[in-house]
């Protein structure tokens, strides 16, 4: 039987957190946000590509690029979501986050921001690897 003070074998699992367990959560977060930002970006110019064509010089665009500006909305959906999971678990402030998700609404800023982030990404997982005693 437990004290009310003593935490229950659940809670201690929840407390005592496996710091190469965070490691490894924090190197896939990283991954997923860079690949996003960078699939985000791609998307982005594609898209203010066929709206240049589009509106600006009046070309008539084919049927299939109809899909462009849903399928841009749906990855920055997933790149929202990730760029959220990489800034809760490295623990950034909410006004880094957000500039960050912003980041993938302007042509060539996600490239730049991914970049940014990923090195303070890798400072911070770098410091978590010296505190297990990893390289």
């Amino acid at each position: 039987m437990t004290t009310p003070e003593s935490p229950t074998p659940s809670e201690e699992n929840v407390l005592v957190k496996d710091p190469a367990h965070r490691l490894r959560k924090l190197t896939n977060a990283l991954t997923r946000y860079r690949v996003l930002a960078w699939i985000t970006g791609v998307w982005l110019l594609i898209l203010v590509a066929e709206m240049v064509l589009k509106y600006i010089l009046k070309v008539d665009m084919p049927g299939w690029t109809d899909f462009i500006p849903p399928a841009h909305g749906w990855v920055y959906f997933v790149y929202l979501l990730c760029t959220l999971d990489l800034g809760i678990k490295i623990r950034w402030g909410w006004g880094k986050i957000i500039i960050t998700c912003l980041a993938g609404t302007i042509p060539f800023l996600s490239f730049y921001f991914e970049h940014i982030r990923a090195r303070e990404a890798k400072a911070e997982i770098a410091d978590a690897k010296r505190s297990i005693g990893m390289k």
